[in-house]
């Protein structure tokens, strides 16, 4: 008689309590044809993870087969734990985005720190070392507590993990809007720089190699995490506060360590951390991957504390934790490896030839499932969308005030400096951060070379919601422009894709529509996807999010010499790119004047943005341009503002605009400074002013004056989180 007391599968059949675990009755009718028998309690539970839309991503991987994933610079692409990229000199970048939205929403400080730490789990499996970290945070309104009180426990769980572990945190983006209240978006993406000869995959083979566990030991947190991921969330939310993971930032720096060191074995066959679904997911993807089977011996398990059962086991995700497979006979080594590292470890099992996936616990067996279709067979779900367009409506913007809405718009927190937030990251942490968080696109040098790696971080829910086709083209543009910007080639993308219940017609056709767009994006832009995440099911009971895809995007900076002189001075000439067209759709004045969407047309030149983008990068790269902005939320007028702000310089500047195209944001646009006696040719730039050393921030319109003091404006821009955040209304 076992010693662990289950449901029977009688009971589990009869009273549906696999409808509980997240399968539905034709997916548990489909388990049973596969094992030719009802499931027990604990196989149960391991098809309903890895089945999860969180882990198989059934309603989505048909939106995913549409995006190029492959190029000259591409080693490895997604299936494994993150993208592998060259960047010459047989070394490569390695990247990932990934969500922790639900957890975040529950426990905000646990759900961002663990994302964080699984995101970095995810490249150092890779066997790369972080080199830095971004994030793309969303969050409802900040006039709500609500919305306070998660954006605080977000960045500072951030902080919190990032500063310990001993990562630089350096850019990232976040927006406010109310249709994420109760539901916010929190993205975590790694970049890491690995040799070529050392890139590890996710694999077991070699019958009678040995399955070694190593890390923090397994207990009841995070339970059916990956479920709790793949479905809306509601007033039973706070119930499932237990499914939130507890991160150890100090485990995990030695885990790094640790396994850093390990991948120089010889003896190493395969590596893979415990993240969605822990040991399950980690465990039978590896067997699948290899063509092989797996026997766990559950007993031997590190636990926390006396009667886990092996469905907790299975299914708990517990952080920083690693499974390797190792050849036979060699184990001691690397347990002794992971002893010196001070870390808990053990041989749990062996690789088989049966393609079987079996866990016994004290020789009784408690599952005994066919790897391949755990892994692979997953329904695929193609649903419908709706042929329904949204009404589209003209705004009239013709009495608009320009002056406070320069204020509002100045103020809002989506436009605001980030600084009171980014602050709370260490960001040089490593001495190789070249660029810091304020404006501009992270840099980071490679360590040892000349060479650096640009990273940005990107979403642009407002466009997307507006026109999901287009949307979808704008926000693999903005990451490549951010790129630009700083003189990097852009290399490749990673994706995350943050969206409502797909369920719903509506929200369907927002999937069908925008991934449709990225990929032709990426297409043109020369940008393929190497990796990434979904998340679906972000609903609250009133509402779905915006549709949010987040583009991380990477790029490669040969030569760095060029960055000691980028940066803006008095008297150097400003420059427009761009032409500048009333488009108003989904942009932050369309939401401050009528909090509503016109639903017009905006359309994005995907081959304007690849002339003017290598253009705009051989004039960096060259020296010609001392600083480049591109032009985003709140248009020209703003993008001016954050410059003067940033750098305390004046400027005075003359546009021929109307005062609601001062707020347009056309796409690919740029704003460049230039020193007084140097020419550029790049199309479509205009002379519009110079910077000034007499702080006074002077634009002037067809019809309107803006002045102000660039030490007040630095104040209200730097300062409008702050007092957001200390608001007690």
């Amino acid at each position: 008689m076992s010693k662990f007391i289950e449901p029977s599968v009688e009971e589990i059949q009869t009273e549906r309590l696999y409808q509980t675990m997240g399968l539905s009755d034709d997916e548990y009718d489909k388990v049973c044809d596969i094992l030719g028998r009802r499931p027990n309690f604990t196989e149960t539970g391991i098809f309903s993870v890895m089945w999860s839309e969180h882990c198989s991503y059934k309603h989505s991987k048909p939106f995913l087969k549409q995006f190029p994933t492959t190029s000259e610079h591409v080693l490895m692409g997604p299936g494994e734990g993150a993208g592998v990229v060259d960047i010459g000199d047989q070394q490569a970048v390695v990247f990932k985005v990934e969500s922790h939205n639900h957890p975040s929403a529950v426990e905000p400080y646990q759900g961002a720190a663990t994302g964080v730490g699984g995101i970095i789990r995810d490249i150092v499996s890779i066997g790369a070392r972080p080199i830095n970290l971004l994030n793309s945070l969303r969050f409802g309104e900040l006039s709500h507590p609500q919305n306070r009180r998660l954006l605080e426990g977000v960045v500072a769980g951030i902080g919190g993990y990032g500063n310990c572990i001993g990562i630089p945190t350096t850019a990232g983006e976040i927006e406010f809007d109310d249709r994420y209240d109760g539901n916010p978006l929190v993205n975590a993406m790694c970049v890491g720089v690995i040799d070529h000869d050392m890139v590890q995959k996710g694999t077991a083979k070699g019958t009678g190699n040995s399955v070694i566990y190593v890390g923090l030991k397994t207990g009841r947190d995070g339970i059916h995490g990956a479920t709790f991921a793949s479905e809306g969330l509601s007033e039973d939310s706070e119930s499932k506060r237990p499914s939130v993971q507890i991160g150890d930032p100090f485990v995990g720096k030695k885990l790094m360590e640790a396994t850093l060191e390990a991948i120089t074995y010889d003896d190493l066959v395969g590596i893979q951390d415990m993240g969605a679904a822990g040991l399950t997911s980690s465990s039978s993807e590896m067997a699948a991957k290899g063509g092989s089977g797996m026997h766990l011996r559950l007993d031997q398990v590190p636990v926390r504390e006396l009667g886990i059962s092996p469905y907790e086991m299975m299914l708990s995700e517990t952080q920083e934790r690693m499974l390797l497979v190792v050849k036979k006979g060699t184990e001691q080594q690397f347990l002794d490896l992971f002893e010196k590292h001070e870390l808990d470890s053990a041989v749990i099992g062996e690789v088989t030839d049966t393609e079987r996936f079996v866990l016994t616990y004290d020789d009784e067996v408690f599952a005994d499932i066919p790897v391949e279709p755990l892994a692979d067979e997953a329904p695929v779900y193609i649903l419908e969308g709706t042929d329904d367009k949204p009404e589209t409506k003209t705004h009239d913007y013709s009495d608009l005030d320009v002056n406070a809405t320069f204020d509002q718009l100045l103020t809002h927190p989506t436009i605001a400096s980030k600084r009171y937030l980014y602050e709370q990251y260490d960001q040089q942490v490593g001495a190789n951060t070249i660029v810091k968080p304020g404006l501009q696109t992270s840099v980071v040098r490679v360590e040892g070379t000349n060479k650096a790696i640009a990273s940005t971080i990107d979403g642009e829910a407002r466009y997307v919601f507006n026109n999901p086709y287009e949307g979808g083209k704008m926000v693999v543009a903005e990451a490549y422009r951010n790129l630009i910007a700083v003189g990097a080639t852009p290399l490749a993308m990673t994706d995350c894709l943050n969206y409502g219940s797909p369920e719903k017609k509506g929200v369907y056709q927002q999937l069908i529509d925008s991934t449709r767009g990225m990929a032709e994006a990426c297409e043109a832009l020369a940008t393929p996807v190497v990796s990434g995440n979904v998340s679906l099911y972000n609903e609250t009971q009133t509402s779905s999010i915006y549709p949010t895809p987040v583009v991380g995007m990477v790029g490669l900076i040969e030569n760095i010499d060029y960055l000691n002189d980028f940066h803006p001075h008095a008297g150097y000439k400003l420059y427009l790119v761009g032409e500048t067209k009333d488009d108003f759709a989904g942009s932050q004045l369309e939401k401050l004047q009528f909090n509503a969407f016109s639903h017009e047309q905006v359309d994005i030149n995907l081959s304007t943005e690849v002339v003017r983008g290598e253009q705009i990068k051989q004039a960096v790269q060259q020296g010609q341009l001392s600083h480049v902005q591109t032009v985003g939320k709140g248009g020209v007028l703003m993008t001016l503002a954050r410059i003067a702000a940033h750098y305390s310089l004046g400027l005075d500047v003359t546009l021929s605009l109307s005062d609601a195209q001062l707020f347009s944001e056309t796409p690919g646009r740029y704003i460049v400074a230039v020193k007084s006696d140097q020419a550029i040719q790049i199309d479509d730039a205009v002379e519009i002013g110079t910077l000034t050393d007499d702080k006074q921030f002077k634009v002037a319109s067809a019809s309107q004056q803006i002045q102000r003091d660039v030490d007040q404006l630095k104040q209200q821009w730097e300062g409008a989180i702050e007092q957001c955040l200390n608001t007690t209304v």
